[in-house]
């Protein structure tokens, strides 16, 4: 744990996040919090609250290994590796992948920007039946 309970608080938020935790994210995020990822641009805490009930909804398993904290004034950097199991993605099998968040912190403590760096095809493509087999041929043929 660092120094700071604000960004120790998100941290924790996010390996207690699942199907049935959605409602608490105004714990940790303001009501006009931006999100985004590879994948989507989200706006609203409401419209953030459907996106995570969607996305967990399926999912198995999902746990964050935190690797590094760093928070200068309202900014915070936080990498991490991100394990999660979804039945229709790698057999159902773990998946970990690693990834970036940048974070903005209100005055209050919780965060009015968040936006996670991570490669999607690490995450989604490479582990689709099919699909993920002709990427991963791709990149051995780049390689």
């Amino acid at each position: 744990m660092s120094q700071d309970t604000a960004l120790d608080a998100f941290c924790a938020f996010f390996n207690k996040l699942d199907n049935t935790c959605t409602e608490k994210l105004y714990e940790v995020y303001t009501d006009n919090i931006v999100f985004s990822d590879p994948l989507h641009s989200i706006e609203g805490r409401e419209a953030l609250e459907a996106y995570f009930a969607n996305m967990y909804a399926n999912v198995s398993e999902c746990r964050f290994q935190y690797h590094h904290r760093q928070r200068q004034g309202e900014t915070a950097f936080v990498t991490w590796t991100m394990h999660f199991a979804h039945p229709r993605l790698a057999a159902g099998k773990v998946i970990s992948v690693d990834g970036c968040s940048y974070l903005t912190f209100e005055d209050d403590g919780r965060v009015s920007r968040h936006r996670d760096y991570f490669d999607a095809g690490a995450m989604l493509y490479e582990n689709v039946p099919v699909l993920g087999g002709l990427i991963r041929l791709l990149k051995r043929r780049a390689g």
